[in-house]
């Protein structure tokens, strides 16, 4: 018997992105190259990568460019791990400078292979911008370490301005979407590092469109405030290939507002919501909301 597969939603038209062009985004892409770095705005295929390489923002992405988890929803390239690069700390710090930035923003792929989960390179990161431009604010877009509290203390001792760590999706959806992390953990870890360092704040985000329900979001979003968590992120989720998750639907932009407003209710210092709102999209305005 033939099974019909339900089609996917079509794409509205008011989700449409700013196109990779300009002179700051040829500029960028070259400095990138020529350092040898990675991006997540790239290797993710994130739809801001023009309007944030044209502000001549962007996030530097350490470890590699190859993650060692197999996550549903994610355009990272996955497979066997490349060999850490202990000069890439500098050439990070060095874009930063070159860049003329005063907020920097440093994620990295899963490193299940190390035992610290790759937070001695974040450490070195963060010191490396510190010590080449001492006013440069930094924030780390972590992994969760397997649940390794000494490697968050590693990344808390090197005194980051914001620790992100997102939960991504709904309890009930993690199977599907986030392969080889616990619901549970990712909380843990974030209430851990605030606990390290009250002062800094702390921040999460979740994708929509995956098939959540909205008292699951909501949900979420408490538990996140239960456990010390200041900035939260809500973003549309955008299939990067085919052989990724299928979108269930588009969530239209009263229903983002809907969920900021919930969210300053609940007593987040700052919500950063919409259909294309990413981990670090205008990171520096809600860096600065949350230190209010």
């Amino acid at each position: 018997m033939l099974t019909i597969q339900p089609s996917a939603p079509q794409r509205p038209s008011w989700l449409r992105a700013p196109a990779p062009v300009g002179q700051n985004y040829r500029d960028l892409k070259t400095l990138i190259s020529d350092l040898r770095l990675h991006t997540v705005c790239e290797s993710a295929a994130c739809p801001n990568v023009g309007e944030c390489w044209n502000r001549r923002t962007a996030t530097f992405m350490i470890l590699g460019n190859v993650c060692t988890r197999r996550c549903g929803f994610c355009a990272v390239q996955k497979g066997g791990p490349l060999p850490v690069d202990y000069d890439e700390p500098r050439r990070v710090a060095e874009a930063v400078s070159l860049m003329g930035l005063d907020y920097a923003v440093v994620t990295s792929v899963n490193r299940d292979d190390r035992k610290d989960g790759g937070a001695e390179l974040f450490a070195k990161t963060i010191r490396a911008i510190r010590d080449r431009i001492p006013g440069c604010k930094i924030e780390v877009l972590v992994p969760d370490f397997q649940g390794n509290r000494d490697a968050m203390k590693i990344v808390m001792d090197a005194g980051p301005d914001v620790l992100n760590h997102n939960t991504e999706t709904v309890p009930r959806l993690y199977r599907q979407v986030r392969l080889g992390a616990r619901y549970e953990r990712s909380l843990d870890m974030l209430s851990w590092a605030k606990e390290l360092r009250p002062e800094t704040p702390v921040k999460s985000g979740l994708m929509l469109g995956l098939g959540e329900l909205q008292e699951e979001v909501l949900q979420v979003m408490q538990d996140l405030r239960d456990h010390k968590v200041d900035i939260l992120t809500l973003g549309q989720y955008l299939r990067p290939s085919p052989k990724h998750l299928p979108i269930v639907r588009y969530v239209p932009p009263a229903e983002f507002d809907d969920l900021k407003r919930a969210g300053m209710r609940m007593g987040f210092a700052h919500v950063e919501a919409g259909p294309l709102v990413r981990s670090s999209y205008h990171a520096d305005d809600s860096h600065a909301a949350a230190r209010c």
